[in-house]
């Protein structure tokens, strides 16, 4: 399943994008990729390379989907920082994780050579600095941490070099990277159309199916088209495969970014991170061209679960205000936008098979550091289907277990979280009746034993749906930010008549009776099915907001 287009302004949104033929037969391939972001691009592109026949299969333009809502910080200072990472991780796993990413920046400016694509991609240092309260401890560790994962270059430095601003002491990344992702997963798209690749949109995959043909898999879709292949990869940011166990390792965070006008010159290229949790990171753009006047000053955070909090006016507002004190010379905001961060349980994504000998391969787990863990899925994937040895695919195994405290204290809190969610089954609605509903908005509403998801549409008709995700029951909330329905469990999300838009759930939400008929009037023939997880009354519980801490 991979997300619609859904527009958003974002400071990447009008690069100009390869045109992709809608998906209108049922092609044969070596190798069916589904979803057009970093992740199953850069598959795409290595395995074309390699001669592999390949299918690229999306329900929207490449960069459509989570890939297009980044802010392209391309860094191996992951976000879960190294201090923390040397808890969930061996010394060896470490280095090997450290390496791949370092090779992921490498990659990355290599294709853009290679295939001089126009994309702004350009070598800056990478700053994290300590909030207001934090220790100063906390730099050490990271530097320290830092060096034994391998990355030597790693340094203290008494200040980031911002001009506005005293950040204090801070650590020093040299040699990271950013660039426009749009335009570079434009250029990539059209290298492998080039070298006899396929990109197909209006595909919504619904099922992978490894049974019906032997040695083969095929990749269903909801309009009835198929495509037969040796092996599928699922880089749908969220997969549906498989349906449990990967979900019980990661959760969804919705994180907000704002982009305002600069003058150019005001601040000095770089990747700005601080210390704070949610903790804040900044960068800049090119708003009028390379030569243009002004720059574009990228700042995002105020991360919380997905479908937990419904405030992004306040969290963007919060944005602005942290970033005004800060950057004196900022202008208007000329960008809003939110994004889908997926946050695994030990901070690495999971990249490669389902399952030992299975022919489904995913990506998924970006942890905040999507552009790098994407481009090390089509580097390790490209190797597994070739049948090759990838010396970093076990630290990415999906089936892997780490029996680290701090892995398994956060899969106990996440898990905990999701069994809270489904106990908000019993509790009332977000408002008494759907006539306090205003137009162009949304709200839970209870009918007897039921939740209905109902919106009001612009012109006052009520749209009533089962607030039960498809994906394994969850509640859904109203986003009026992005006028969506969010599961609170696992991150599916829906547009406002209930028509999904993002996985791992595949299927809309259920059609409701019209919200004024009385109850039990026109009900489905079929009613929805149950959830497969029992709800499960969780009661003074933390339910985390932010990221895991850093």
């Amino acid at each position: 399943m991979t997300e619609r287009a859904y527009d958003k302004n974002t400071v990447w949104t009008h690069a100009v994008l390869p045109p992709m033929a809608p998906l209108a037969t049922d092609p044969t391939a070596d190798v069916c990729v589904v979803g057009a972001g970093i992740a199953g691009l850069t598959t795409a592109y290595l395995l074309t390379r390699a001669g592999r026949r390949v299918v690229v299969l999306d329900n929207g333009a490449a960069g459509g989907g989570e890939s297009g809502f980044t802010t392209a910080h391309i860094t191996h200072a992951l976000d879960r920082r190294w201090a923390s990472l040397t808890k969930l991780h061996s010394a060896v796993h470490l280095r090997r994780a450290a390496r791949a990413h370092t090779a992921a920046i490498d990659t990355i400016e290599r294709i853009v050579k290679e295939e001089e694509i126009d994309c702004d991609f350009r070598r800056v240092h990478g700053y994290l600095f300590t909030a207001p309260g934090s220790p100063s401890i906390t730099l050490r560790d990271e530097i320290e941490a830092a060096h034994r994962a391998g990355l030597g270059s790693v340094h203290y430095v008494d200040r980031a070099p911002l001009l506005d601003f005293d950040t204090g002491p801070a650590v020093c990344f040299p040699d990271q990277a950013q660039f426009h992702i749009r335009r570079y997963l434009a250029g990539l798209a059209r290298a492998i159309e080039r070298d006899g690749g396929k990109l197909y949109t209006l595909a919504h995959v619904t099922d992978i199916d490894e049974d019906a043909v032997p040695h083969q898999v095929v990749v269903k879709t909801a309009r009835g088209h198929q495509v037969v292949a040796s092996e599928a990869v699922l880089a749908t940011n969220s997969p549906f495969i498989p349906r449990i166990r990967v979900h019980m390792k990661q959760a969804g965070y919705r994180t907000y970014v704002i982009g305002l006008r600069m003058p150019r010159g005001a601040v000095p290229p770089g990747l700005y991170w601080d210390t704070a949790d949610p903790f804040h990171y900044v960068r800049l753009a090119n708003v009028d061209g390379a030569d243009g006047p002004d720059e574009v000053l990228i700042v995002g955070g105020e991360d919380h679960k997905t479908g937990q909090a419904s405030d992004a006016d306040r969290r963007h507002a919060r944005l602005e205000a942290w970033a005004r004190e800060r950057f004196t010379q900022a202008g208007e905001v000329l960008h809003r936008w939110s994004g889908e961060v997926m946050e695994t349980v030990d901070g690495l994504a999971y990249i490669g098979r389902v399952k030992s000998g299975s022919r489904i391969l995913i990506a998924t787990g970006d942890c905040g550091n999507g552009m790098t863990h994407g481009t090390i899925a089509g580097l390790v994937i490209s190797d597994l289907v070739q049948g090759r040895d990838n010396p970093v695919a076990s630290v990415f195994d999906p089936a892997r277990v780490n029996l680290s405290l701090g892995a398994v204290s956060e899969y106990v809190k996440e898990n905990l979280n999701v069994a809270c969610q489904y106990a908000s089954w019993l509790g009332k609605g977000d408002v008494g009746d759907a006539s306090q509903l205003a137009p162009g908005s949304g709200a839970v509403v209870r009918r007897g034993l039921k939740k209905l998801a109902v919106y009001r549409d612009p012109q006052g008709q009520l749209h009533a749906m089962s607030a039960m995700c498809s994906h394994l029951g969850g509640i859904v909330s109203w986003n009026p930010a992005e006028k969506s329905w969010d599961c609170r469990c696992h991150g599916a999300r829906y547009d406002a008549v209930g028509r999904v838009i993002r996985g791992p759930a595949t299927a809309d939400l259920a059609p409701a009776a019209p919200i004024e008929a009385p109850a039990g009037a026109g009900e489905p023939a079929t009613p929805p099915r149950a959830p497969e997880v029992v709800a499960v009354p969780v009661t003074a519980v933390s339910v985390p907001q932010s990221r895991p801490a850093t």
